[in-house]
């Protein structure tokens, strides 16, 4: 009983341990963000969560905005998702025949939520969703992940979070809240608010709502 017992503390403990390491270092990794810079002596990896209809028409145009220096380009779509790739594949070749370099992929995993799915559903499609995004997200080691609001964003985020609080690498988290979001946060905003690097609006009523966020007015 009293090894048992041994046994059961020294468990507690090393989880209490590693749960204070991984505090820790997510603080830091959230209160030095804006200090780290991708791309200084180079190009700039960027991973780019495209949702279906609005979210992906947005960043579509959000990245064409883009220098050529964010390069390559690895867009991630639900696997329900029927219309985004068209989209991206059009606005890539439309690129290419404008004389800037074309390297990109495209990616689906599993959709976190659908829309008006249950909350308690919910729970285990996220999870599902955050098991694909951390393997592939190790894998491309984006510099950074660039997204504007539909729900795959989340565990991609999060994935990324994790590279950094595991000593992998660095990866810097732009939120783009949606041209739509006028009075309030969708459900991803108001998650990525506390985690993002920068946090971007597109009404000053956002900005007087949610004072970390950067207001730039209409970005696209």
């Amino acid at each position: 009983m009293a090894l048992l017992y041994v046994v059961v503390s020294g468990v507690i403990l090393t989880a209490l341990i590693l749960i204070t390491v991984f505090i820790l270092r997510l603080f830091g990794i959230l209160r030095d963000g804006c200090d780290y810079k991708p791309g200084q002596k180079g190009s700039v990896s960027v991973l780019v969560v495209a949702g279906s209809g609005g979210h992906t028409t947005e960043i579509v145009r959000l990245m064409g905005t883009l220098s050529q220096s964010y390069n390559p380009r690895h867009y991630i779509i639900a696997d329900t998702d029927k219309m985004s790739e068209e989209k991206i594949r059009t606005f890539e070749a439309e690129r290419e025949k404008s004389g800037s370099p074309s390297q990109f992929t495209i990616h689906r995993i599993p959709r976190s939520r659908e829309v008006r799915q249950s909350w308690s559903s919910s729970v285990l499609s996220s999870l599902i969703a955050l098991m694909s995004s951390v393997p592939l997200v190790f894998r491309l080691q984006p510099d950074m992940v660039l997204c504007n609001g539909p729900g795959t964003c989340v565990p991609l985020c999060f994935a990324g979070l994790l590279m950094g609080i595991l000593g992998l690498k660095r990866v810097l988290i732009v939120y783009v809240e949606s041209i739509c979001r006028v009075e309030t946060l969708s459900l991803s905003g108001k998650i990525l608010y506390h985690f993002s690097d920068y946090f971007f609006v597109q009404w000053a009523q956002l900005k007087d709502k949610y004072p970390k966020a950067v207001y730039l007015g209409r970005l696209v």
